[in-house]
């Protein structure tokens, strides 16, 4: 009897929009769930009675099924937090973790440190990233990132680069005397070095004209840093020579005595290289980077070295390429690991498995790795969050709409059961 089509067709009705209102009920739910995603539930019509066969037309519908639930993969707003190790992505792609379930994906960034010093997500997945080396070079290679040693060693200084002018209107020649060596001297400067140890000492740097275009210098430190040294006078640790042209570049730079031998069980003869610049005759260059001799007041115009003392972690943070760097109390900064973060050709159709983690599935393709910011996987943000994608006021609005629609349904059935019961009253 064609009416009882009619009361399935009310079933599949109540049961489709059942299944939306479950739908919509779950965006409502996760309207404050980090990276979450709107999905929209879609209906098919199931296949309709046909009244003249394969001719075509004149068909009668059975009713409605749910024929997807599709995530909506919009950019939802990103929100500054005060939290070091809080990011988002503003683009296609998803961070990659790696735990008890195996490799997952999320878009949920709220990460934190373990006890272990993973960095984690909420429920303990460990987030990866690009590993670097003890340089801090970035390289292709994923793993767990991880926090670093509390301490990091002392490296000894092996180069001191010194950019100074030097006053080619001194005309007093001076006999340089290391026991008086302020007076015997026409300049001098103090800069810091690090020992084996990561000791740091003050080396006082003289510089004295001994002919035109003709400077000896001079590195001490105080004895007692020495070995075999003497408390309250200066060491001589290190001696040389530099000779300029006669537009006042840097011409030719010659160390000709060296003897850090500082006390304490550091190492003996460190070899520390003293570089003025680019010169034209030794370095082949063209004496314009580094120490000049100018006609104007002598002077130390900049100073570095490469040595470092010990030191302990002061601060973590990631910056907007998702590289991980860490401050050291010792001034020393060092990239630790990159995010990495994975990119899929069909993210639709990625498997949910709960707690804002998802699976590759057959359909989604497998998983691109890469750097953020490269093949459209997104920018990272840190200090941020990505917000739910939820629009309270549409889910309502779809809300109201699949109410109706359910009512209506319900109708069907009702109207259905009148109608069955005047087919009962036709006995009486």
């Amino acid at each position: 009897m064609g009416i009882l089509s009619s009361l399935y067709t009310g079933v599949s009705g109540l049961s489709a929009q059942g299944e939306a209102l479950g739908v919509i009920g779950d965006n409502i739910a996760n309207s404050n769930t980090v990276g979450f995603k709107a999905s929209r539930a879609e209906f098919q019509d199931i296949i309709s009675k046909s009244l003249k066969g394969i001719l075509g037309g004149n068909q009668i519908g059975r009713g409605v099924k749910i024929g997807a639930v599709n995530p909506i993969l919009v950019q939802g707003n990103v929100d500054a937090t005060e939290k070091s190790t809080d990011l988002a992505i503003s683009g296609d792609g998803y961070f990659i973790q790696n735990g008890s379930d195996g490799e997952s994906y999320t878009r949920d960034g709220a990460f934190h440190f373990d006890r272990e010093g993973y960095l984690v997500s909420k429920n303990n997945q460990r987030i990866q990233g690009f590993q670097a080396n003890e340089d801090g070079q970035i390289l292709n290679k994923v793993g767990d990132i991880k926090f670093p040693r509390a301490l990091i060693p002392a490296r000894a200084t092996e180069t001191i680069k010194m950019d100074l002018n030097l006053d080619s209107r001194t005309q007093e020649v001076k006999q340089w005397d290391a026991s008086n060596p302020y007076d015997s001297s026409h300049y001098s400067t103090g800069i810091e070095l690090y020992d084996s140890q990561g000791n740091k000492h003050l080396m006082t740097m003289f510089f004295n004209k001994s002919a035109d275009r003709t400077w000896e210098w001079h590195g001490m430190v105080d004895g007692k840093e020495v070995t075999g040294g003497t408390e309250g006078e200066m060491s001589e640790v290190v001696t040389g020579r530099i000779t300029f042209t006669v537009d006042g570049k840097l011409d030719t730079e010659e160390t000709t005595n060296s003897a850090f031998n500082f006390a304490g069980g550091a190492l003996q003869n460190q070899q520390i290289k003293i570089d003025f610049g680019d010169s034209v005759t030794t370095d082949k260059g063209d004496g314009l980077d580094g120490t000049k001799q100018y006609g104007k007041e002598s002077d130390l115009i900049s100073w570095n070295q490469d040595g470092s003392a010990a030191g302990t972690i002061n601060n973590l943070s990631f910056n907007d390429e998702g590289v991980l760097t860490a401050l050291y109390s010792n001034g020393e900064t060092q990239d630790l690991a990159q995010i990495a973060l994975a990119k899929f050709e069909n993210p639709e159709a990625l498997f949910k498995i709960g707690k804002n983690s998802l699976k590759e599935a057959r359909d989604s393709g497998p998983a691109a790795i890469g750097s953020p910011g490269k093949a459209g996987r997104g920018k990272i943000f840190a200090k941020s969050l990505e917000r739910s994608t939820v629009d309270m006021a549409t889910e309502f609005v779809n809300l109201i709409q699949n109410q109706r629609a359910f009512q209506a349904n319900a109708k069907t059935i009702t109207t259905t059961d009148e109608l069955l019961n005047e087919v009962i009253n036709l006995k009486r």
